[in-house]
């Protein structure tokens, strides 16, 4: 009698746990080795002050291994620019995160939202570990699998991975932004954030199809159904999800350090008391998102003065403006550069406000090669995406 693996006992634990809601892609979650798709991954440094991370490289199917593969957690495989698999035993990575294998119960979400039926021709956009191929490919069948990384070893590596145990999707290497390597698509899923929503997408996109993705430096997940008319129409959806932002180079471009220098002490150009009190973009996420929305790219930082515990946030944009917005008995803010950026975000909160506050996933999607945009539920503040 062959013994069975026992990672199967492992994966067959986590598709209980994430298929609850999903019960159609247990299966797919049973059967599919994810240990063999991530070896090896970065682990944050806790309280490293630059972004350090370090190489974790269990043994193969060693209780480690099987453990971290088959929790709901996202594994992350490539900092900047150096990818796991070429690091070497006590390595360290430095920057941000720029591929991961998303954790499973993520995919399988999606992917439930995604509604694929038998026989639809189906693009996975940010390939990745090769998890989600691997899952879409199980169930709906490999010829109607096509998956897409602008990293051409991340997709050389998953074609290799998942052919070890028999999973043969379509894999290429592209920038998804552009031109796809199929002109017709019943349904995209997206585990890398976009804006704009590529119009590439949308012509491929057939009447009837689906795509699920995420609007970039936001968690907004959005699902849209493409109309006769060349229009996908569609919601926000009630639970948000993070992804890397979709990228032509090898790493992401640096942080706006330069600008922050100037922000974090120097008196602005314009110095007045705040608009009602300081938010703490951090907890109050609907806000950071519409204004991100509304005034796209810029960078927010914050921080606790420890002598007396004031808070202080920081906007910072490319084009050299910035605002220091510090709480306590007298609050002030500070701005420079060309642009107001605290004037920006107290006259999105105003907007907001009149608006009645509106829950963000009550917002409707309409995406169309000549322009896609989010509105709120009443038509009137319309955000191109």
């Amino acid at each position: 009698m062959t013994e069975t693996p026992t990672w199967t006992a492992a994966a067959r634990t986590l598709a209980d746990k994430v298929t609850a809601n999903a019960p159609g892609w247990h299966e797919a979650v049973s059967n599919t080795p994810r240990h063999k798709l991530v070896p090896r991954w970065w682990q944050r440094i806790p309280n490293s002050t630059a972004q350090q991370w370090e190489l974790v490289n269990p043994p193969e199917d060693s209780a480690e291994l099987l453990h971290a593969a088959y929790t709901d957690e996202t594994l992350v495989t490539r900092v900047g620019p150096a990818h796991a698999d070429h690091a070497a035993p006590g390595e360290h990575g430095k920057g941000d995160p720029t591929s991961s294998s998303t954790l499973p119960g993520l995919i399988v979400s999606m992917a439930h939202r995604l509604d694929v039926q038998p026989g639809q021709r189906l693009l996975d956009v940010g390939t990745g570990s090769g998890y989600s191929a691997a899952l879409f490919a199980l169930r709906f069948g490999d010829d109607n699998v096509t998956s897409v990384d602008v990293d051409p070893y991340l997709v050389e590596a998953a074609r290799k991975r998942l052919a070890e145990f028999g999973r043969t999707p379509r894999l290429e290497a592209i920038d998804a932004t552009g031109d796809l390597p199929e002109s017709e698509y019943d349904r995209i899923m997206a585990t890398v954030s976009v804006r704009p929503v590529p119009p590439t997408w949308l012509r491929a996109l057939r009447p009837g199809g689906r795509v699920v993705t995420t609007i970039a430096h936001t968690a907004l997940l959005i699902t849209a159904d493409m109309g006769a008319d060349g229009v996908a129409r569609g919601t926000v959806q009630p639970d948000p999800a993070t992804f890397m932002e979709t990228r032509q180079e090898a790493d992401y471009p640096g942080k706006l350090d330069d600008v922050f220098v100037t922000a974090r002490v120097r008196e602005g150009e314009d110095v007045r008391p705040p608009e009602g009190a300081i938010p703490d973009l951090w907890q109050e996420w609907p806000l950071r998102w519409l204004f991100e929305l509304d005034t796209p790219g810029v960078e927010t930082r914050a921080a606790t003065y420890p002598d007396d515990g004031r808070r202080v946030a920081w906007l910072l944009a490319a084009d050299g403006s910035w605002a220091r917005a510090e709480d306590g008995t007298s609050p002030l803010v500070h701005q420079g550069g060309p642009r107001r950026l605290w004037d920006d975000l107290e006259r999105v909160r105003r907007t907001w406000e009149e608006h009645n506050r509106f829950s963000l996933h009550s917002m409707r999607a309409e995406l169309s090669p000549q322009g896609s945009y989010l509105l709120s539920p009443d038509d009137s503040w319309r955000f191109p995406i």
